[in-house]
């Protein structure tokens, strides 16, 4: 078998990576996260100003998003959320999630092996200072040993209602059709999104659950706020926001498509 010139080789091998990532930037997928800042994001914690990084919370490390708590004396409900700027309305987003170590000792049982992100999410601008959660609808992340259900991947409502098999559905988890998967195992998570129409959860490339028509709760006083202040009772569109929920929690891989209409 004859060998190829070193910088053939070279050339051959520069031209391949150049094919690979034109192919990738054809097929619509775009970095949500850098992986190196936290450009592109906004930052609310409960009880903290718009902004405020507390604790160092959020922070970027080997390109990996990391949500940390070793810089925390007591947690004292300080529920947090890292949202984007731009608001999506038809879309596939996936991420890969890991999570890891220890949340304080004082933070709810069911919040520990527990974060999720957030979809057709209210935006951080509109919420009030002591706010822990944004109206929205949750794909939640649960690990083993978790005691806020028994699987991953379920929906949850904060502020909000959606649609299955016709009916309304007013329950606040929604369980999927996932299972837990251990701690410090990274996780594919992928959610399809067609605005008002229908939702998607996806874990590992495999469907968990379905369901249409998220809708804000008129019962719900931080979604009163937002019909009161003109908002649309059913969502279409919103930000999305990875969630600081006590337990400490890796995100890598962050992605998204674009739909059409």
């Amino acid at each position: 078998m004859s060998k190829i010139p070193l910088a053939i080789g070279v050339s051959l091998a520069a031209a391949l990576m150049f094919s690979m990532s034109a192919n990738a930037a054809d097929d619509g997928w775009k970095p949500l996260f850098n992986g190196k800042d936290l450009s592109g994001w906004t930052i609310k914690i409960a009880k903290r100003p718009l902004g405020e990084n507390y604790n160092d919370t959020f922070r970027v490390e080997d390109g990996v998003l990391k949500v940390s708590y070793d810089k925390w004396q007591t947690f004292d409900r300080g529920f947090g959320h890292l949202y984007t700027n731009q608001a999506y309305s038809n879309y596939i987003l996936r991420l890969e999630y890991r999570f890891t170590g220890k949340a304080p000792e004082d933070a709810p049982h069911w919040a520990k092996l527990n974060s999720g992100v957030m979809i057709h999410s209210q935006s951080p601008l509109s919420m009030t200072l002591d706010q822990e959660f944004p109206t929205s609808m949750e794909v939640q992340f649960l690990a083993e040993n978790s005691t806020a259900g028994k699987q991953t991947a379920n929906a949850v409502s904060p502020g909000t209602n959606l649609v299955m098999n016709g009916k309304l559905i007013e329950d606040h988890i929604i369980d999927s059709k996932s299972k837990f998967f251990p701690v410090d195992e990274w996780v594919k998570a992928e959610v399809e999104v067609r605005g008002n129409q229908e939702v998607i959860h996806r874990i590992n490339g495999v469907e968990v659950l379905r369901y249409q028509h998220p809708q804000l709760d008129p019962k719900d006083e931080g979604a009163q706020r937002l019909l009161a202040a003109g908002a649309p009772l059913q969502l279409s569109f919103g930000h999305l926001a990875l969630q600081a929920e006590s337990q400490p929690i890796w995100f890598r891989n962050i992605q998204i498509k674009q739909l059409d209409e």
